[in-house]
C-alpha cells in the first residue's frame, strides 16, 4: 500500500483514511469455493504490502467483546496488591498481571538496550496475560480466587480464548490458500493452541506528560513475534503503523471491525513474503479543546502463533526462486518466543 498521510513524531492525528484494506471476513466461511479463494487472496495481499488489515463480520459476537472489554476494566480497576499476587514471572510462562514500566515494547534485541529504552522512556500501560489453559508447570493466574466477579472472569476469558483460536485457525487457511498450498496446510500446526490473550490498560495521562518527552509513548514501537496478532480496540485511537516509506500513518478505531497484523515468525516462516509490520501507541488524538488529560484507553490482543513444538522454517514456494534460497536457519517456534520475550522484560 501507498503512503497516505504522514503524522508528527509519537503523535496521532484526527481520524483520517487509511490505505489498509478492510475485508469482509465472513466469506471465508462461505461454501463457494470462488469466493474463498478471492477473500484469501485479499488476505495474503493486505499481508504482503504492509503486514495489516481490517476484517469485519468475525465470527464473535458484539456481546462477547463487550463482556470482554467489561471484565478487563474491572480487573485493572482490583486493588494493586491482588494485581501483584497475579504477577507475571517468566517468559517461558508468559502468564499473569505485567504491572506499568514492566515491559518495554521494542524491536531491539539486545536486553541492555530495551532496559534503557524503558529507564528514558518507559510504556504507559499494563497487562494481563493468559496462555493455554492445561500447560503443565505454567498455569494462567485467575483472579477467581478473589471474588464471584473473579469467577466470571475466568469463565468469560477462557471461552473468548477459544473463539479467537478458531479465528487463527480461518486465517491460516486463508493464507494457505493464497499460497496455492492445501487449505488444511496448518491446522496440524495450531491444534493445541499456542497463543496469548493480552488485556491491555493504557491509564489516563496527563498532556504535559507528552509535552515534557517528546519522545514518550503508550507503547513502544515494535513489530510482533508470533504469526498473526487480532486486535480488538476502543475508540480512543493512538494506534499507529509504520509504512515502508517510514511514514507513522494512524490505524483509526473502525467499530465492529477486527486490526490484523503478520508477525516476525510469519515473516520468517514466508521468507519475507509476509511483512512484518512496526507499529506503536502514541498520545492519542486530542477529542476535546481544552482537555488537559487523556483518557484510559482499553485493548484485548490475541497474539497467535504456531504450536510450539512446531519447527520453523521457509514454506514450499517461499524461497526456490529466490536468489538468497532460505534467509533464515530453522528454529523451534516455542524457543523463538521465550528468546524474544526475555529481552523485552
Amino acid at each position: 500500500m501507498a503512503p497516505v498521510a504522514t503524522t508528527p513524531p509519537a503523535t496521532a492525528s484526527a481520524p483520517k483514511n487509511l490505505a489498509i484494506p478492510l475485508i469482509d471476513f465472513h466469506t471465508l466461511l462461505s461454501t463457494s469455493p470462488s469466493a474463498k479463494a478471492e477473500t484469501s487472496r485479499a488476505i495474503l495481499s493486505a499481508f504482503e504490502e504492509d503486514g495489516f488489515l481490517y476484517l469485519e463480520n468475525v465470527p464473535i459476537a458484539p456481546s462477547t467483546l463487550s463482556e470482554v472489554f467489561s471484565h478487563s476494566k474491572r480487573f485493572f480497576e482490583r486493588g494493586q496488591w491482588q494485581k501483584d499476587s497475579l504477577a507475571w514471572t517468566t517468559p517461558s510462562s508468559n502468564r499473569g498481571y505485567v504491572a506499568r514500566g514492566r515491559e518495554k515494547a521494542s524491536n531491539n534485541l539486545s536486553r541492555d538496550e530495551v532496559q534503557k529504552e524503558k529507564s528514558s522512556n518507559p510504556d504507559l500501560k499494563e497487562s494481563f496475560e493468559i496462555g493455554r489453559e492445561g500447560v503443565e508447570g505454567h498455569p494462567n493466574q485467575w483472579p477467581h480466587i478473589f471474588d464471584a466477579e473473579g469467577a466470571h472472569f475466568k469463565k468469560t476469558m477462557k471461552e473468548f480464548y477459544l473463539e479467537c483460536k478458531e479465528m487463527h485457525r480461518l486465517i491460516m487457511s486463508a493464507i494457505a490458500i493464497g499460497m496455492g498450498l492445501d487449505e488444511h496446510y496448518f491446522d496440524r500446526m495450531v491444534i493445541k493452541g499456542d497463543n496469548n490473550l493480552r488485556l491491555l490498560h493504557y491509564p489516563s495521562v496527563k498532556k504535559e506528560v507528552f509535552e515534557k518527552n517528546k519522545g514518550q509513548v503508550r507503547a513502544g514501537a515494535h513489530s510482533d513475534y508470533g504469526s498473526v496478532t487480532l486486535l480488538f480496540q476502543d475508540m480512543r485511537g493512538g494506534l499507529q503503523v509504520q509504512t515502508s516509506a517510514g511514514d507513522w500513518l494512524d490505524v483509526t478505531p473502525i467499530e465492529g471491525t477486527v486490526v490484523v497484523n503478520a508477525g516476525d515468525l510469519l515473516a520468517r516462516w514466508t521468507n519475507d513474503l509476509i511483512k512484518s509490520t512496526k507499529h506503536r501507541v502514541v498520545e492519542p488524538p486530542i477529542s476535546e479543546e481544552g482537555m488537559d488529560e487523556y483518557p484510559a484507553r482499553y485493548s484485548v490482543v490475541y497474539f497467535c502463533n504456531p504450536d510450539f513444538d512446531t519447527w520453523i522454517e521457509a514454506l514450499p514456494g517461499t524461497w526456490e526462486k529466490d536468489k538468497y534460497g532460505k534467509k533464515y536457519e530453522g528454529i523451534n517456534c516455542g524457543d523463538y518466543l521465550v528468546q524474544r520475550l526475555s529481552v523485552t522484560y
